[in-house]
């Protein structure tokens, strides 16, 4: 299976590479800059992305190089993970320029695609968008960044139905894990090295938290259903269904033992509910199924902290 991945650079798109070649996929990741222009956790991930993955350097999608790549090389299945994610926790975030550098020349590159015998398409979804995942109504988008991801989902499924092209939708929530950019668990491990009780001001809020090794393979298993079926379907997999009071006692209590730190957490009285309170996945996975090992992921997880 040849595999054309968009995004690999980013977190959650470089484990998707790694466990899509371990299945045996030839991987082809496009990349919009050099892989020298990349710096800090990304550029450690275009490095990693190296050992599995051939990378089209300056190939940003739906640009000339883009379409001379579609052109010139057959391929089993576009996996469109890519996303323009420039300052996507603003409210000023740029919607429309956001979803054109999404779909730019997007029935061009179907088109392409198609005549090269291309099997399947995979696009990848936010449970942040509007009118995904189960949540508390209205499912509203979490901010004009998922306004973006679920606009973009309409055009691809719109252009995907009119070449004819089987498209599937993989639903991410909240991966978590090595080469991750600083973000909650940093926090709470770097409060901990201190010596400090990490606070958490949005304990209330129910999220779906899954380990970023273990979404790559339910990823990687979709693809290859996707190929061999020549059909698609939506597939949303669950993680750590429970508040963010109890993912952080769930953190403190596996990582405290591993890195050799007390963990405490202190969950504050929330106040701030700007995002919708309940936004989960839907689609409970069997780990064992996939040959994953928790116990493993965790230690992964201390690994990587250890070493930064």
């Amino acid at each position: 299976m040849k595999v054309l991945l968009t995004g690999a650079s980013s977190f959650s798109g470089m484990w998707m590479a790694e466990k899509l070649a371990a299945r045996g996929a030839r991987v082809v990741a496009p990349l919009r800059g050099a892989p020298d222009s990349y710096s800090g956790v990304r550029g450690k991930r275009v490095e990693r992305l190296r050992q599995f993955a051939e990378i089209v350097p300056e190939c940003a999608f739906g640009d000339e190089k883009f379409m001379d790549l579609v052109a010139s090389t057959p391929f089993d299945a576009l996996c469109h993970h890519a996303a323009h994610v420039a300052d996507y926790r603003s409210m000023d975030f740029d919607v429309v320029g956001a979803v054109a550098a999404n779909t730019r020349n997007l029935r061009a590159v179907l088109e392409g695609l198609a005549k090269n015998g291309l099997k399947a398409v995979i696009a990848t979804g936010s449970v942040f968008e509007q009118d995904e995942g189960a949540g508390n109504a209205p499912m509203r988008a979490f901010s004009p960044y998922g306004l973006s991801k679920g606009l973009t989902w309409q055009v691809i499924r719109y252009w995907c139905t009119i070449v004819g092209l089987p498209l599937g939708k993989f639903v991410i929530a909240n991966p978590f894990g090595p080469f991750e950019e600083p973000r909650f668990g940093a926090y709470l491990v770097n409060t901990w090295r201190k010596g400090e009780t990490a606070e958490v001001r949005t304990p209330r809020y129910l999220r779906d938290n899954i380990h970023v090794d273990l979404l790559a393979l339910a990823y990687a298993g979709f693809v290859a259903e996707c190929v061999e079926k020549r059909e698609g379907r939506r597939f949303g997999p669950c993680g750590y269904v429970e508040t963010q009071g109890a993912f952080a006692q769930r953190v403190a209590a596996e990582l405290g033992p591993r890195l050799g730190l007390e963990c405490g957490v202190r969950l504050l009285t929330q106040t701030d509910f700007s995002e919708p309170l309940a936004r989960i996945n839907t689609d409970l996975i069997d780990p064992a199924a996939y040959g994953w090992d928790e116990g493993a992921a965790w230690d992964a997880m201390a690994e990587s902290y250890l070493h930064s």
